[in-house]
């Protein structure tokens, strides 16, 4: 199995050798066993999708060129990829032969190309082609439960991406204000994992998904005790093949005949158009979604960092407006700037039992009586979940539909409340982290449940990082899920890393 990396690194290397190239490379074997079929959730999250299955091995490695932030011009480039051998996860699907439902064993590809990517930058302003586990996200803390909108808990979209770099000076505020966004286009590539979970009783399916998304942030001056930041997300899938079933049969297909206009519309949304799906005619061309952030970072006097943030998450204009109550991730945290034990803490509250309610009355200029609100985070009535390849693009607080072990591709519980804590250190040569999170879900607004689910959930890992052999390192992690919201399970994982670093020579010098 390994030969499939190995000839894909033979042939970066032998690109490279044309030119002095200094590359870093990383190469990791990692096993993880357990109780149930899934992975505990919180080894699962926020790891590009990386580990799902309760036992597995995986060989992975990687080479990346870094850009050079201090350079005009710069670029970077870089490939990862993995083999693994994994357990099962039986999924129903329908035999229309035999007019009943069968169970259907699916497991991950053996090889996976996580990553493969090219960017340049200029100045400023940066260009990015390829599929790249997301680092940009507007809660880089490893210990947060992730962004609502696009976090790295799924695998990365291949995407074309632009915009600025990093926070740049606004002209005339004399470095007081600061801005930051970039926007993209991608196309989803997880249409066959979707055929192979799809129930093909109900419901429906759409594949081909194309995806955009959009930001924006504005940041006080950054060398001020009190830096604020704040800005929005956008995102949505738009486009596709759309098949809704009932009983076993494809009732309708739908395939937009507006392709490339579409690409417009989902950047300036375009209220009342001309689709021919009717709930897509009166509202927007694709699936919308994003959220309303904003950080205050305030500095003590031992350079030590509080920080408390909010993410408001959106689907219409109801929740843009703010009109769905407390729902989002209310978070506070601390990171410490000496050599303490306790490196940082995160706690936060999360709510997205709200939703703009089951029905707000909003008139508007167009229609006299204008009914919003269910906003069904992460749900649309034509687009599959807010997911790729089954985890869910956006927190993974909300429980991603890889566990729909029915062939269901929606969200089924989405009305979730709870608490999130996260705590890291260091002792000696071993990093140290934890986490803990407790959440309630009552289903959905449209599918609510009879009796309420909850869980608990707590994973504890320990990084050695061996001082004889720089860029050696060996980490554990323990996990478990208790409660009725996932299926019970406990697991471990042992992974053992090494990154290293090496300058190609010319061919020819």
């Amino acid at each position: 199995m390994n030969r499939y990396i190995y000839i894909i690194l033979y042939i970066l290397l032998s690109v490279s050798s044309a030119f002095a190239l200094d590359l870093d490379w990383e190469a990791s074997t990692t096993v993880n066993a357990g109780t149930g079929p899934f992975a505990p959730s919180l080894i699962m999250a926020n790891r590009a999708g990386f580990i799902t299955q309760s036992k597995g091995i995986y060989q992975r490695a990687g080479i990346f060129h870094k850009l050079d932030p201090d350079r005009r011009f710069s670029y970077s480039f870089g490939i990862d990829a993995y083999v693994q051998a994994t357990s099962p996860v039986d999924y129903q699907k329908w035999n229309s032969d035999e007019s009943q439902f069968e169970e259907i064993s699916r497991r991950p590809c053996t090889f996976t190309l996580q990553q493969l990517y090219g960017e340049i930058k200029y100045r400023c302003l940066y260009l990015s082609l390829g599929m790249k586990e997301h680092e940009r996200t507007f809660l880089e803390n490893p210990l947060s439960s992730g962004d609502l909108t696009v976090s790295n808990n799924a695998r990365p979209i291949p995407q074309l991406r632009v915009g600025f770099y990093d926070y740049v000076n606004i002209p005339f505020t004399q470095g007081w204000v600061q801005i930051i966004g970039d926007i993209a286009y991608g196309k989803f590539t997880d249409t066959k994992w979707n055929e192979d979970h799809y129930n093909y009783y109900n419901n429906f399916l759409t594949t081909d998904v194309w995806f955009h998304y959009k930001r924006l942030y504005l940041k006080s001056n950054p060398n001020q005790r009190l830096v604020v930041t704040v800005g929005m997300q956008h995102a949505s899938q738009f486009n596709g093949i759309f098949k809704t079933y009932r009983k076993g049969e494809c009732i309708k297909t739908y395939e937009p005949s507006h392709f490339f206009k579409s690409f417009f519309d989902v950047f300036i949304q375009t209220q009342y158009n001309k689709s021919e799906i009717g709930g897509e005619s009166l509202n927007f061309i694709g699936n919308h979604l994003g959220s309303w952030d904003a950080k205050f970072e305030y500095r003590l006097m031992n350079d030590d960092k509080v920080c408390f943030y909010v993410m408001k998450p959106w689907e219409d204009g109801t929740g843009i407006g703010w009109q769905n109550g407390f729902d989002g991730v209310w978070g506070i945290s601390y990171k410490s700037a000496g050599n303490a034990i306790i490196k940082g803490a995160v706690l936060e509250y999360l709510d997205f039992t709200n939703q703009a309610g089951p029905f707000l009355h909003e008139p508007s200029q167009d229609i006299p009586s204008n009914p919003t609100g269910s906003d069904d985070y992460y749900n649309n009535f034509m687009y599959n979940g807010w997911t790729n390849y089954g985890m869910g693009i956006g927190s993974p607080v909300l429980k991603s539909t890889i566990y729909n072990t029915d062939g269901y591709l929606g969200y089924l519980d989405n009305a979730v409340r709870g608490f999130h804590l996260g705590i890291d250190g260091r002792v000696g040569n071993i990093d140290l982290r934890m986490l803990l999170s407790w959440k309630e879900s009552k289903g959905t607004h449209h599918l609510p449940r009879a009796k309420k689910l909850q869980s608990t959930s707590m994973m504890i890992e320990g990084k050695y990082s061996f001082p004889k052999a720089e860029g050696l390192s060996l980490k554990t992690q323990v996990g478990f899920d208790a409660g009725d919201l996932y299926p019970g399970c406990f697991g471990a994982l042992l992974s053992l890393s090494y990154k290293g670093n090496f300058i190609t020579k010319r061919s020819g010098k």
